[in-house]
Protein backbone atom coordinates (compact mmCIF):
# COMPACT_ATOMS: atom_id res chain seq x y z
CA UNK A 1 0.00 0.00 0.00
CA UNK A 2 1.23 3.21 -1.16
CA UNK A 3 0.80 6.23 1.64
CA UNK A 4 -0.88 9.84 1.06
CA UNK A 5 1.75 12.20 0.60
CA UNK A 6 0.44 14.15 3.59
CA UNK A 7 1.85 10.81 5.79
CA UNK A 8 3.62 12.48 8.18
CA UNK A 9 5.65 9.13 8.78
CA UNK A 10 8.05 10.84 12.04
CA UNK A 11 5.49 12.00 14.39
CA UNK A 12 3.38 8.49 14.72
CA UNK A 13 6.47 6.38 14.64
CA UNK A 14 7.71 8.65 17.79
CA UNK A 15 6.17 6.13 19.60
CA UNK A 16 8.24 3.55 19.29
CA UNK A 17 11.67 4.87 20.25
CA UNK A 18 13.29 4.09 23.31
CA UNK A 19 16.04 6.75 22.90
CA UNK A 20 14.85 8.84 25.72
CA UNK A 21 15.31 5.85 28.24
CA UNK A 22 18.77 7.78 29.26
CA UNK A 23 17.20 11.10 29.96
CA UNK A 24 14.60 9.07 31.84
CA UNK A 25 17.04 7.66 34.44
CA UNK A 26 18.79 10.89 34.63
CA UNK A 27 15.80 12.37 36.21
CA UNK A 28 15.50 9.79 38.67
CA UNK A 29 19.17 10.03 39.36
CA UNK A 30 18.85 13.66 40.21
CA UNK A 31 15.88 12.79 42.33
CA UNK A 32 13.16 14.45 40.05
CA UNK A 33 9.81 13.07 39.79
CA UNK A 34 6.32 13.50 40.49
CA UNK A 35 5.43 15.89 43.20
CA UNK A 36 3.62 15.06 46.01
CA UNK A 37 -0.20 14.70 44.33
CA UNK A 38 -3.04 16.32 46.64
CA UNK A 39 -6.73 16.97 45.59
CA UNK A 40 -7.43 19.89 42.75
CA UNK A 41 -9.50 20.85 39.98
CA UNK A 42 -7.15 21.54 36.99
CA UNK A 43 -5.43 18.53 35.19
CA UNK A 44 -2.86 18.44 32.08
CA UNK A 45 -2.80 15.41 30.10
CA UNK A 46 -0.35 14.73 27.09
CA UNK A 47 -0.05 12.57 23.89
CA UNK A 48 1.60 11.83 20.68
CA UNK A 49 0.09 11.32 17.24
CA UNK A 50 -0.71 7.21 16.76
CA UNK A 51 -3.13 5.46 15.14
CA UNK A 52 -4.34 3.94 18.98
CA UNK A 53 -4.23 7.37 20.35
CA UNK A 54 -5.83 9.27 17.67
CA UNK A 55 -9.40 9.38 20.10
CA UNK A 56 -7.56 11.97 22.34
CA UNK A 57 -7.79 14.42 19.35
CA UNK A 58 -11.11 13.69 18.83
CA UNK A 59 -12.15 13.98 22.43
CA UNK A 60 -10.70 17.72 22.84
CA UNK A 61 -11.95 18.96 19.40
CA UNK A 62 -15.10 17.56 19.33
CA UNK A 63 -15.95 18.56 23.06
CA UNK A 64 -16.22 15.13 24.82
CA UNK A 65 -13.64 15.67 26.88
CA UNK A 66 -15.21 19.07 28.26
CA UNK A 67 -18.30 17.23 28.98
CA UNK A 68 -16.92 14.92 30.80
CA UNK A 69 -14.26 17.20 33.00
CA UNK A 70 -17.43 19.16 33.52
CA UNK A 71 -19.45 16.84 34.71
CA UNK A 72 -17.32 15.97 37.79
CA UNK A 73 -16.71 19.61 38.27
CA UNK A 74 -12.65 19.83 37.16
CA UNK A 75 -10.64 21.16 34.34
CA UNK A 76 -8.72 18.40 32.01
CA UNK A 77 -6.10 20.09 29.29
CA UNK A 78 -5.19 17.52 27.18
CA UNK A 79 -2.04 18.86 25.28
CA UNK A 80 -0.68 17.37 21.87
CA UNK A 81 3.18 16.52 21.69
CA UNK A 82 5.15 15.79 18.88
CA UNK A 83 7.83 13.86 20.50
CA UNK A 84 6.98 10.83 21.90
CA UNK A 85 10.01 10.13 24.15
CA UNK A 86 9.93 13.63 25.33
CA UNK A 87 6.22 13.67 26.55
CA UNK A 88 7.30 9.91 28.98
CA UNK A 89 10.23 12.64 29.98
CA UNK A 90 7.71 15.26 31.02
CA UNK A 91 5.07 12.74 32.55
CA UNK A 92 7.83 11.51 34.46
CA UNK A 93 9.43 14.72 35.49
CA UNK A 94 5.56 15.60 36.72
CA UNK A 95 4.65 18.45 33.89
CA UNK A 96 1.75 15.79 33.07
CA UNK A 97 -0.43 13.97 35.28
CA UNK A 98 -1.33 11.44 32.60
CA UNK A 99 0.51 10.58 28.97
CA UNK A 100 0.23 7.83 26.11
CA UNK A 101 2.83 4.95 26.04
CA UNK A 102 3.53 1.33 25.72
CA UNK A 103 3.39 -0.81 28.25
CA UNK A 104 7.24 -1.22 27.55
CA UNK A 105 7.86 2.24 27.76
CA UNK A 106 6.05 2.71 30.97
CA UNK A 107 8.08 -0.13 32.20
CA UNK A 108 11.37 0.95 31.39
CA UNK A 109 10.92 4.96 31.50
CA UNK A 110 8.83 6.10 34.33
CA UNK A 111 8.06 2.98 36.48
CA UNK A 112 12.40 2.49 36.13
CA UNK A 113 12.75 6.40 37.40
CA UNK A 114 10.83 5.30 40.23
CA UNK A 115 7.44 7.11 39.20
CA UNK A 116 4.93 4.98 40.79
CA UNK A 117 2.19 4.81 37.42
CA UNK A 118 -0.96 3.15 36.66
CA UNK A 119 -2.56 1.95 33.58
CA UNK A 120 -5.55 3.84 33.69
CA UNK A 121 -7.10 2.61 30.02
CA UNK A 122 -5.79 0.02 27.97
CA UNK A 123 -6.55 1.13 24.70
CA UNK A 124 -5.34 -1.89 22.18
CA UNK A 125 -2.44 -3.88 21.10
CA UNK A 126 -0.18 -3.54 17.88
CA UNK A 127 -1.88 -6.63 15.63
CA UNK A 128 0.51 -6.37 12.54
CA UNK A 129 0.71 -2.47 12.75
CA UNK A 130 5.35 -4.08 13.48
CA UNK A 131 6.65 -6.38 11.11
CA UNK A 132 10.07 -8.13 10.23
CA UNK A 133 10.82 -7.61 6.18
CA UNK A 134 13.40 -9.48 4.12
CA UNK A 135 14.68 -8.60 0.85
CA UNK A 136 14.73 -11.62 -1.83
CA UNK A 137 13.78 -13.94 0.98
CA UNK A 138 10.46 -15.53 2.17
CA UNK A 139 11.13 -17.23 5.74
CA UNK A 140 11.88 -15.73 9.06
CA UNK A 141 14.51 -18.43 9.33
CA UNK A 142 16.65 -16.86 6.33
CA UNK A 143 17.51 -13.61 8.58
CA UNK A 144 20.33 -15.93 10.46
CA UNK A 145 23.41 -14.10 9.78
CA UNK A 146 22.18 -10.76 8.29
CA UNK A 147 22.43 -7.06 9.20
CA UNK A 148 18.93 -6.06 10.38
CA UNK A 149 18.05 -2.37 10.13
CA UNK A 150 15.62 -1.14 13.11
CA UNK A 151 15.40 1.42 15.73
CA UNK A 152 17.51 -0.20 18.95
CA UNK A 153 15.92 -0.28 22.11
CA UNK A 154 12.62 -0.25 20.63
CA UNK A 155 9.49 -1.94 20.60
CA UNK A 156 10.84 -2.97 17.00
CA UNK A 157 13.80 -4.41 18.85
CA UNK A 158 11.52 -6.51 21.77
CA UNK A 159 9.14 -7.69 18.57
CA UNK A 160 12.48 -9.02 16.37
CA UNK A 161 13.22 -10.81 19.98
CA UNK A 162 10.56 -12.41 20.91
CA UNK A 163 10.13 -13.50 16.41
CA UNK A 164 14.22 -15.24 17.01
CA UNK A 165 13.22 -16.86 19.48
CA UNK A 166 9.87 -18.63 17.26
CA UNK A 167 12.50 -19.66 14.69
CA UNK A 168 15.20 -20.88 17.48
CA UNK A 169 17.60 -18.23 16.68
CA UNK A 170 18.98 -15.41 18.95
CA UNK A 171 20.03 -11.93 18.57
CA UNK A 172 23.97 -13.49 18.27
CA UNK A 173 22.92 -14.97 15.05
CA UNK A 174 21.59 -11.66 13.71
CA UNK A 175 23.53 -8.22 13.59
CA UNK A 176 21.49 -5.26 14.12
CA UNK A 177 22.06 -1.61 12.72
CA UNK A 178 20.07 1.05 14.16
CA UNK A 179 18.59 3.04 11.96
CA UNK A 180 16.19 6.15 12.86
CA UNK A 181 12.61 5.60 12.20
CA UNK A 182 13.01 8.48 9.36
CA UNK A 183 15.37 7.37 7.81
CA UNK A 184 14.33 3.70 7.07
CA UNK A 185 11.96 3.81 4.21
CA UNK A 186 15.27 5.05 2.31
CA UNK A 187 17.77 2.67 4.14
CA UNK A 188 15.28 -0.20 2.48
CA UNK A 189 15.91 1.13 -0.94
CA UNK A 190 19.78 0.56 -0.52
CA UNK A 191 21.03 -2.49 -2.39
CA UNK A 192 22.79 -3.87 0.80
CA UNK A 193 20.04 -3.25 3.35
CA UNK A 194 18.27 -6.83 3.21
CA UNK A 195 16.52 -6.90 6.65
CA UNK A 196 14.13 -4.58 8.14
CA UNK A 197 11.85 -4.32 11.19
CA UNK A 198 9.46 -1.23 11.67
CA UNK A 199 6.16 0.01 11.67
CA UNK A 200 3.14 1.63 9.95
CA UNK A 201 3.73 3.56 7.70
CA UNK A 202 6.86 2.61 7.32
CA UNK A 203 6.47 -0.70 7.34
CA UNK A 204 3.37 -0.58 4.20
CA UNK A 205 6.03 1.62 2.29
CA UNK A 206 8.83 -0.87 2.63
CA UNK A 207 6.59 -4.19 2.01
CA UNK A 208 5.46 -2.47 -1.41
CA UNK A 209 9.00 -2.31 -2.60
CA UNK A 210 9.91 -4.63 -5.26
CA UNK A 211 11.41 -8.16 -3.45
CA UNK A 212 10.73 -7.20 -0.10
CA UNK A 213 8.50 -10.19 1.78
CA UNK A 214 7.34 -9.44 5.20
CA UNK A 215 8.23 -12.35 7.43
CA UNK A 216 6.56 -11.93 10.78
CA UNK A 217 4.76 -9.25 12.23
CA UNK A 218 3.30 -8.27 15.57
CA UNK A 219 -0.48 -10.35 15.32
CA UNK A 220 2.07 -13.48 16.28
CA UNK A 221 2.62 -11.88 19.76
CA UNK A 222 -0.96 -10.72 20.35
CA UNK A 223 -1.07 -8.45 23.49
CA UNK A 224 2.27 -7.92 24.07
CA UNK A 225 3.04 -3.82 22.18
CA UNK A 226 -0.08 -2.18 24.40
CA UNK A 227 -0.90 1.32 23.95
CA UNK A 228 -2.96 2.81 27.44
CA UNK A 229 -3.12 6.01 28.78
CA UNK A 230 -1.29 5.89 32.01
CA UNK A 231 -1.83 7.91 35.18
CA UNK A 232 0.12 9.09 38.27
CA UNK A 233 -0.70 6.75 40.96
CA UNK A 234 -0.90 9.30 43.61
CA UNK A 235 -2.43 11.75 41.38
CA UNK A 236 -5.55 9.21 40.66
CA UNK A 237 -5.81 8.43 44.58
CA UNK A 238 -5.80 11.32 45.26
CA UNK A 239 -8.08 12.68 42.46
CA UNK A 240 -10.42 10.00 41.47
CA UNK A 241 -12.65 12.24 39.42
CA UNK A 242 -9.98 12.38 37.19
CA UNK A 243 -9.89 8.95 36.44
CA UNK A 244 -13.63 9.07 35.88
CA UNK A 245 -13.30 11.55 33.72
CA UNK A 246 -11.10 10.43 31.28
CA UNK A 247 -12.15 7.10 31.20
CA UNK A 248 -15.98 8.05 30.01
CA UNK A 249 -14.66 10.55 27.65
CA UNK A 250 -12.38 7.22 25.79
CA UNK A 251 -15.01 5.41 25.85
CA UNK A 252 -17.59 7.75 24.51
CA UNK A 253 -15.20 8.20 21.68
CA UNK A 254 -15.28 4.32 21.18
CA UNK A 255 -18.54 3.92 21.28
CA UNK A 256 -18.81 5.97 17.92
CA UNK A 257 -15.27 4.60 16.19
CA UNK A 258 -17.13 0.92 16.89
CA UNK A 259 -20.11 2.08 14.82
CA UNK A 260 -17.40 3.70 12.37
CA UNK A 261 -19.14 6.97 12.31
CA UNK A 262 -17.94 8.99 9.82
CA UNK A 263 -17.20 12.31 11.06
CA UNK A 264 -15.27 10.28 13.36
CA UNK A 265 -13.10 8.54 11.62
CA UNK A 266 -12.64 11.51 9.06
CA UNK A 267 -11.77 13.70 11.59
CA UNK A 268 -9.34 11.64 13.35
CA UNK A 269 -7.44 10.69 10.05
CA UNK A 270 -7.41 13.76 8.81
CA UNK A 271 -5.15 14.88 12.46
CA UNK A 272 -3.01 12.09 12.25
CA UNK A 273 -2.30 13.41 8.83
CA UNK A 274 -3.63 10.92 6.43
CA UNK A 275 -6.87 10.49 4.89
CA UNK A 276 -9.54 7.70 5.96
CA UNK A 277 -8.44 4.65 3.81
CA UNK A 278 -4.46 5.11 5.23
CA UNK A 279 -6.32 5.57 8.73
CA UNK A 280 -8.48 2.29 8.24
CA UNK A 281 -5.55 0.35 7.09
CA UNK A 282 -4.11 1.41 10.74
CA UNK A 283 -6.96 0.33 12.50
CA UNK A 284 -7.20 -2.61 10.48
CA UNK A 285 -3.71 -4.12 12.47
CA UNK A 286 -4.93 -2.50 15.63
CA UNK A 287 -6.50 -4.46 17.79
CA UNK A 288 -8.60 -2.09 19.68
CA UNK A 289 -10.52 -2.39 22.69
CA UNK A 290 -13.83 -0.22 21.57
CA UNK A 291 -15.68 -1.97 24.71
CA UNK A 292 -14.66 -1.29 28.19
CA UNK A 293 -15.90 -4.88 29.32
CA UNK A 294 -13.78 -6.10 26.23
CA UNK A 295 -10.54 -4.11 27.94
CA UNK A 296 -11.11 -5.28 31.55
CA UNK A 297 -11.32 -8.94 30.57
CA UNK A 298 -8.00 -8.92 28.63
CA UNK A 299 -6.38 -6.73 31.56
CA UNK A 300 -7.63 -9.01 34.47
CA UNK A 301 -7.34 -12.51 32.46
CA UNK A 302 -4.62 -15.12 33.76
CA UNK A 303 -2.45 -14.57 30.78
CA UNK A 304 -1.70 -10.93 31.36
CA UNK A 305 1.20 -11.26 33.59
CA UNK A 306 3.12 -13.48 31.67
CA UNK A 307 2.47 -11.32 28.96
CA UNK A 308 4.50 -8.45 31.15
CA UNK A 309 6.95 -10.58 32.23
CA UNK A 310 8.26 -10.95 28.83
CA UNK A 311 8.71 -7.50 28.25
CA UNK A 312 10.01 -7.41 31.79
CA UNK A 313 12.42 -9.90 30.51
CA UNK A 314 13.98 -8.30 27.46
CA UNK A 315 13.79 -4.93 29.32
CA UNK A 316 15.78 -6.51 31.96
CA UNK A 317 18.45 -7.87 29.62
CA UNK A 318 18.57 -5.05 27.70
CA UNK A 319 20.02 -2.74 30.65
CA UNK A 320 17.07 -0.60 30.37
CA UNK A 321 15.66 -0.96 33.78
CA UNK A 322 19.01 0.78 35.00
CA UNK A 323 22.15 0.39 36.33
CA UNK A 324 20.97 -0.32 39.65
CA UNK A 325 18.68 -3.05 38.99
CA UNK A 326 20.22 -6.36 40.03
CA UNK A 327 17.42 -8.38 38.56
CA UNK A 328 14.18 -8.62 36.40
CA UNK A 329 12.06 -8.34 39.62
CA UNK A 330 13.81 -5.06 40.42
CA UNK A 331 10.14 -3.18 39.69
CA UNK A 332 7.11 -4.42 40.86
CA UNK A 333 4.02 -4.44 39.26
CA UNK A 334 0.85 -5.08 40.23
CA UNK A 335 -2.47 -6.25 38.57
CA UNK A 336 -5.55 -6.33 38.45
CA UNK A 337 -7.11 -8.11 41.69
CA UNK A 338 -3.80 -6.82 43.54
CA UNK A 339 -1.73 -10.08 42.84
CA UNK A 340 2.39 -8.70 41.57
CA UNK A 341 4.87 -9.82 39.93
CA UNK A 342 8.39 -8.55 40.63
CA UNK A 343 9.78 -6.56 44.17
CA UNK A 344 6.41 -6.11 46.12
CA UNK A 345 8.29 -3.49 48.29
CA UNK A 346 8.82 -1.36 45.35
CA UNK A 347 5.46 -1.59 43.40
CA UNK A 348 5.71 1.28 40.19
CA UNK A 349 3.69 -0.07 37.58
CA UNK A 350 -0.26 -1.04 37.88
CA UNK A 351 -2.68 -2.70 35.93
CA UNK A 352 -6.29 -1.68 38.13
CA UNK A 353 -9.81 -2.64 35.98
CA UNK A 354 -11.81 -0.94 38.36
CA UNK A 355 -12.20 2.34 36.12
CA UNK A 356 -12.86 0.70 32.89
CA UNK A 357 -14.83 -1.58 34.82
CA UNK A 358 -17.46 1.31 36.17
CA UNK A 359 -17.85 2.63 32.42
CA UNK A 360 -18.53 -1.12 31.16
CA UNK A 361 -21.20 -1.22 34.11
CA UNK A 362 -22.34 2.69 33.51
CA UNK A 363 -21.19 3.37 36.47
CA UNK A 364 -19.45 6.34 35.65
Amino acid sequence: MTLPASRRPTLPSLRRALSGVLCAAALFASGAGHALAEPKKKFDVCWTIYVGWMPWDYAVSSGIMKKWADKYGIEVNVTQLNDYIESINQYTAGKFDACTMTNMDALTIPAASGVDSTALIVGDYSNGNDGITLKGKTELKDIKGQRVNLVELSVSHYMLARALETAGLTEKDITIVNTSDADIVAAAASPDVTALVSWKPQLAEINAMPGMTEVFNSSKIPGEILDMMVVNTQTLKDNPDLGKALVGAWYEVMALVEKKDPATLEAMARASGTDVAGFESQLATTKLFVSAAEAVAFTSSADFPALMKKVADFSFAHGLFGEGAQSVDAIGIEYAGGATQGDAANLKLRFPTEYMQMAAEGGL
